[in-house]
């Protein structure tokens, strides 16, 4: 067993309190003094309509976990509360299972982004629910008069075997809670876990099926309108004059005015991002009736001078000055000055060896360029949010992977103090990184105090494609140095994009290669972008992955034994002291799916593409097979291997591998956004190609590295490598490389 001491964590337990039913209710701020910051799956009373951190015991045995992270089906809800049952050992069958609201005084940080919520809470809400069950144990001592070490616990039951003396947990609920919290609990040894790394049913299964609400889109309250925002046709542009007469004497429509996200004094943190602060709402009795008026508006634009604002420092430092550029701006002068400053990059990101002395010596040279487009995240569920804002308090419902983000935002734009404004957490219909900018929060804010009531403000499908915030565009290119054995002795790399350097320069095969360089540049831009799944990496997997597969080729090498050798030495003779990768658990991936797609096998008669690629702590590997017997080039069968360490639910593991799979074969083949003169190219599915379901996989087989190694991301990690193992496929099926996004156009 595993010992955590709670001494440095005791404040952590903010209180212990006697329920009126006679239940005990654990009272666990678990991010006070954890080592890292994620949310914790506790239980909360159904009488209590607030967000706290609870273990809840009725006296009947029953347990409610209440799942405060926002879940957007990466399956936290579900996930996250295993940890604290497989401690508390408990019954899965006897858990309820709540979500959570935000509460910034209970929880320090509610986010689900990034593939760290089971990494970070993996030790936290173990303690939580192990500590809890040493608080029933202890009652139960007491109670019995014995020693607590000769009491067990199975499924939700206090044991004393010598004496035979049985209760439920719901019968010493009540005097536990008043018994003073552990300074230190034994956590299980993984040989003994019992809901850990079985599989459990998403929680909201039978919601989802059934058609429950879970969505902010199902909110309704007596006495609420609809609102829609208009926002500038291009970026680049704002807000001149708009003609409220053109559409108040509309049926149905209450009020039209203009509202602004940001005061002009307020320092905005890194996710208040958006390129229409100033917009127009229309505030109406119903949906049809507010879209009517949206498009009757008479509104006047113009271009936006050069601008500046605030930024609040990261972590608590100094406040910067973010200067956004004037101009309607166009993809294809992006591509012209990415070309240009790929000649002269502007920052030396890495460097090993003699990478100079090494290309001038080579006798071979390999040099490829890779360009990606813009991407939008386009989630089934439009951007959507709830509003009720009074004179001095405002309740928010609605879609958001980070409530923390925007809550000071809220407070500054609203003049009302945070203690005063809630933010209840509906299920999101998908987020990939859009939705943990939640301005939309403020718009809907902004409308309810203006209008004084109630409202829903909704997106249409065309507002929130063009409204931003999309995956930047990138460049990469790359070039290898060979001598005149076709052994590889030098590897540069310069990457850059609108607005950002996409180069992870520590990772693979940096630490694998005597002499490599890493440049990068980044170009300014009024565009608003951000965090898009697996940011900055779908595209340097994509660019890397392909480069090798096609630098193998040239030193007549099979790409995965060449993968291989290129690890053997990072693992064995590394270079440098900065790679951020584990070697010998990216070999491990990388063999674990060369042996489960059965590789080198001459009887497959598919095209077949590799590609591994590390990020959010984990490692994965894929195989696509294409099948070329019909001449459509179709993917059949996907193999993955990944090492995420301990697989807590292995069914929603699974699926999130499955799903990031088919969203990466999506946008490699179809996603693109554009702009001309600011304005996207595209605003609707209609013109936004998407995968359909004909074009899935026929088969995904998703394999995992068995180890007792702590977990960490899942839901990110299965979506970069897919990009270069579908263009390695489809080389091998069509003899033609792609170095530009999207495939289909190649």
């Amino acid at each position: 067993m595993k010992t955590n001491d709670n001494t440095m964590n005791r404040r952590s337990f903010l209180q212990v309190s006697t329920l009126a039913t006679g239940g005990m209710m654990l009272s666990f701020s678990w991010l006070a003094g954890c080592k890292f910051s994620a949310e914790e799956a506790l239980q909360m009373p159904k009488e209590w309509f607030e967000l706290n951190s609870y273990i809840k015991i009725g006296e009947n045995g029953v347990t409610t976990l209440v799942a405060p992270n926002p879940e957007f089906g990466s399956n936290v809800k579900t996930s996250l509360p295993m940890l604290v049952a497989e401690e508390l050992d408990i019954d899965w069958k006897q858990v309820i299972i709540e979500q959570g609201n935000f509460n910034p005084i209970k929880f320090n940080r509610q986010f689900t982004g990034g593939s760290q919520g089971i990494r970070n809470a993996w030790t936290p809400l173990r303690t939580a629910g192990a500590t809890a069950r040493m608080m029933l144990v202890n009652a139960a001592a007491q109670t019995w008069s014995v020693d607590a070490s000769e009491i067990t616990t199975s499924n939700g039951t206090l044991i004393h075997i010598s004496s035979g003396k049985k209760a439920n947990y719901g019968e010493m609920a009540s005097l536990a809670a008043t018994l003073e919290v552990p300074q230190e609990v034994l956590l299980k040894d993984i040989k003994d876990f019992k809901i850990i790394g079985q599989s459990k049913s998403n929680v909201d299964n039978d919601s989802i099926t059934s058609g429950k609400p879970l969505f902010a889109m199902d909110h309704y309250v007596e006495g609420m309108f609809t609102a829609m925002i208009v926002h500038p046709p291009a970026f680049g542009t704002q807000l001149k004059s708009f003609d409220k007469s053109s559409v108040i004497n509309m049926p149905g429509i209450v009020d039209a005015f203009e509202i602004n996200v940001f005061k002009e004094e307020y320092a905005r943190n890194f996710f208040d991002t958006t390129s229409f602060p100033r917009k127009v709402a229309i505030v109406g009795k119903s949906t049809w009736e507010v879209m009517q008026a949206k498009k009757a508006l008479q509104v006047e634009w113009e271009e936006m001078p050069e601008s500046s604002y605030k930024m609040q420092g990261w972590r608590g430092g100094e406040a910067r000055d973010i200067t956004i550029p004037a101009g309607l701006e166009s993809t294809k002068d992006h591509r012209a000055k990415m070309q240009e400053l790929s000649k002269n990059p502007t920052q030396v990101l890495r460097k090993d060896g003699n990478p100079k002395k090494a290309f001038q010596e080579a006798a071979t040279i390999l040099e490829r360029t890779y360009n990606a487009p813009y991407l939008s995240h386009n989630t089934m569920e439009p951007i959507n949010c709830f509003a009720d804002v009074k004179k001095d308090s405002a309740v928010i419902y609605g879609p958001t992977q980070a409530p923390e983000l925007i809550m000071g935002t809220l407070e500054n734009s609203l003049g009302i103090s945070r203690d005063h404004i809630q933010i209840n957490l509906a299920r999101m219909g998908g987020g990939f990184g859009k939705r943990a900018y939640s301005h939309y929060m403020v718009e809907a804010g902004l409308i309810s105090q203006k209008v004084e009531a109630p409202i829903k403000l909704v997106y249409t499908r065309e507002d929130d494609i063009t409204c931003g915030i999309f995956r930047p565009t990138y460049t990469a290119t790359y070039r290898a140095a060979l001598d005149k054995d076709k052994n590889l002795i030098g590897l540069h790399i310069i990457g850059g994009g609108v607005p950002e350097n996409p180069i992870n320069a520590n990772r693979f095969p940096a630490g694998a290669i005597d002499n490599y360089l890493a440049e990068g540049f980044q170009i300014p831009s009024n565009i608003s972008t951000g965090a898009f799944r697996a940011p900055r990496s779908n595209f340097n997997a994509a660019a890397e992955q392909s480069f090798l597969d096609e630098l193998a080729e040239l030193m007549g090498k099979d790409p995965i034994e060449f993968r291989l050798e290129l690890l053997k030495r990072a693992q064995e003779n590394p270079v440098g002291e900065r790679n951020d990768y584990d070697a010998k658990r990216y070999a491990g991936v990388i063999q674990l799916v060369k042996e489960k797609s059965n590789w080198g096998d001459a009887s497959i008669n598919t095209a077949r593409g590799i590609s591994a690629y590390f990020c959010h702590n984990s490692y994965v590997a894929e195989v696509i097979d294409i099948d070329t017997s019909n001449g459509e080039n179709r993917v059949v069968n996907v193999t993955a291997a990944a090492d995420c360490g301990i697989v807590v639910n292995p069914d929603a593991a699974r699926n999130m591998g499955e799903g990031g799979i088919i969203d990466g074969i999506g946008n490699a083949l179809f996603g693109e956004l554009t702009f001309e003169n600011g304005k996207p190219s595209k605003n609707n599915f209609n013109n936004y190609r998407m995968i359909r379901q004909q074009e899935t996989p026929k088969n995904i087989d998703v394999h995992f590295v068995e180890n007792d190694m702590d977990p960490t991301g899942l839901g990110e990690p299965f979506f970069p490598p897919t990009f270069a193992a579908l263009a390695n496929a489809m080389y091998r099926a069509t003899g033609k490389r792609s170095y530009n996004h999207p495939i289909i156009k190649e």
